[in-house]
Parts: structure tokens; C-alpha cells; sequence
């Protein structure tokens, strides 16, 4: 396929999807039983989520092995949006103050009308990620600089917004509505077409990015898919139970997770799997105390 990208060459933008997906590496690692629970499962949830959406243990234990993984992955897509642009002309993604500079002195030109010549950006992943105490803060920061420098406008540049737009941003500060025509709410698309003049700027590097992710995917030497054993583990667990694919067997090892030091989490499990046969639920505890 023809590279129809003028704002960054097929080696660049390959490298930056390269640079992206190797961020992803320490995620691709392995889950054994103690990272799964290295911040603490909710087993009452778990237990609930299997039986409401009728999964299996598999199932369950895999969507959350990905939910911890995609929490940590939502950073490196930041990085994504934000560092591409440092190959796009005229602009710079500083180590601190601002995500993205962007600088272009020929003079641009804002919706209302008035010609400045550095745009300063603030960038996030979605509209609803900042709550009123942040919002007044990165507001306050443009003012700042729109008052240090009135030769620029500020920028809350989205990658989700609601939809598309190039707005003076309104929020509050001190309890007080405060708008600027130099401080702008901008969704991703509207901010590709300032740096580039191009409208479909996004809907280009959109369409060309899934085959380069693919292409760099399965480079010799990739990404590797991860062999996670949790489920291998829990099970083993629930054997020390009575039977691994028994449903109160998997409860009492996922329950085990978070409540093993739990008041009644000893004699009344005895009680209700039988005896405590050579030493079995001593060999639990020594095995789930490990993984804290």
C-alpha cells in the first residue's frame, strides 16, 4: 500500500508504533499467581462476575489478568498520541511542562480570528478524565502563560473527546465560570488538521496504523504472547480442596486470595470440607501466604 502520510515518513511513524508496542513489554510478562494478586483481588467480585455473566473460572480469571494489563496499557496509548509528534514539523514534546509545543512562524491562525505564533499543549487520553480540582489547575497554568506570552494559545487537546470540535474551553475556577478565546478544548482530529492543513490528517494516520502495528507485531524477534499460569496455579490450590474443577474447590482458592488471614477463613473450612487431612490446610496457608 502507498504511504499517503506528508506529515511523517513510513520510517518514522513505524519506529514510533515500534517504540509504543515495546512499552508494552513488561505487561507481556507472564501472570503467575502472585502478580495476579500483588494489588489485592476482590474474590466476592470475582465470584459474583463468574456466576452473573456465567463464565468459567478460565474466563473470569483471563478477563482479569487483561483488565490489569489494559489499566497499565492505557498510559503507553498517552504515550502514543503525545510523542508522535515529535515528528511533525515544528513541534516539540519537552521532557516537562507542556506535552506538546508546537511553534510555526509564518503565524497561526484561531477560529476567532487572531494570529499567534505558538500553540502550548495539554494533552489527555479522554474527555473525562480530569476532575474540577484538575481542570482548574491546567486552566490556571494556560492563563499563566497566555499572560507571560500573548503571542500563543493553550490547548486541552483530547483523544476522545465527545465529538469534534475546536472550542473556547469553559470550566471553573474559585467557583467562577471563566472562558479565554486563546484557551481552546480541541479534539484530536481538529488538532492534526492546525499542525498538518490537512482535515483528514487523523482519519489518514488512523487507516495506515493498523497495518503497521501488524507489520511490527510480527517482525522476527517481536512481541511475544505471554504464557500466564493462574489459572494452572489456582486450580492446584483448590486440589489441596478436594477437586480442582469443583465449584466451591475454585471458590475456596480464589476466596483464599484475599481472606487468608481472615477471622473463620480456618476451623469453619475444615468444618465444611472435612477434616484437615494431612495437614492440607496448613499446606494452603504456606502456599497462599507466598504470594503476598
Amino acid at each position: 500500500m502507498a504511504w499517503n502520510l506528508d506529515f511523517i515518513s513510513e520510517e518514522d511513524f513505524k519506529k514510533h508504533v515500534r517504540a509504543t508496542i515495546m512499552k508494552y513489554g513488561e505487561k507481556l510478562e507472564s501472570y503467575d499467581l502472585k502478580r495476579f494478586n500483588s494489588n489485592l483481588i476482590d474474590p466476592i467480585k470475582l465470584i459474583f462476575d463468574k456466576s452473573v455473566y456465567r463464565t468459567s473460572w478460565e474466563e473470569i480469571v483471563n478477563n482479569e489478568i487483561f483488565r490489569q494489563r489494559d489499566k497499565s496499557n492505557n498510559n503507553d496509548i498517552g504515550y502514543f498520541h503525545q510523542n508522535i509528534f515529535s515528528y511533525f514539523k515544528g513541534c516539540e514534546v519537552p521532557q516537562a511542562g507542556w506535552d506538546v509545543i508546537y511553534r510555526n512562524p509564518d503565524g497561526i491562525q484561531m477560529p476567532d480570528g487572531d494570529i499567534v505564533h505558538t500553540i502550548y499543549v495539554e494533552m489527555k487520553n479522554k474527555h473525562n478524565t480530569m476532575n474540577s480540582a484538575s481542570s482548574a489547575k491546567t486552566y490556571i497554568k494556560m492563563q499563566g502563560q497566555i499572560l507571560e506570552d500573548d503571542d500563543c494559545a493553550c490547548l486541552l487537546v483530547e483523544a476522545i473527546a465527545k465529538k469534534s470540535q475546536n472550542i473556547k474551553w469553559s470550566t471553573k475556577v474559585d467557583g467562577k465560570n471563566v472562558q479565554h478565546r486563546l484557551i481552546r478544548r480541541v479534539s484530536m482530529d481538529q488538532f492534526y488538521a492546525i499542525l498538518t492543513g490537512e482535515e483528514d490528517a487523523f482519519y489518514k494516520m488512523c487507516m495506515a496504523l493498523p497495518e503497521v502495528i501488524n507489520s511490527v507485531v510480527n517482525e522476527e524477534g517481536g512481541v511475544e504472547v505471554p504464557h500466564d499460569t493462574v489459572i494452572d496455579e489456582l486450580r492446584k490450590v483448590a486440589s489441596l480442596y478436594g477437586d480442582e474443577n469443583d465449584e466451591l474447590s475454585m471458590a475456596m482458592a480464589v476466596y483464599m486470595l484475599g481472606f487468608n488471614t481472615y477471622m473463620g477463613f480456618g476451623d469453619k473450612i475444615r468444618g465444611e470440607l472435612g477434616e484437615d487431612k494431612d495437614g492440607m490446610l496448613k499446606r494452603i496457608y504456606e502456599y497462599v501466604k507466598r504470594l503476598k
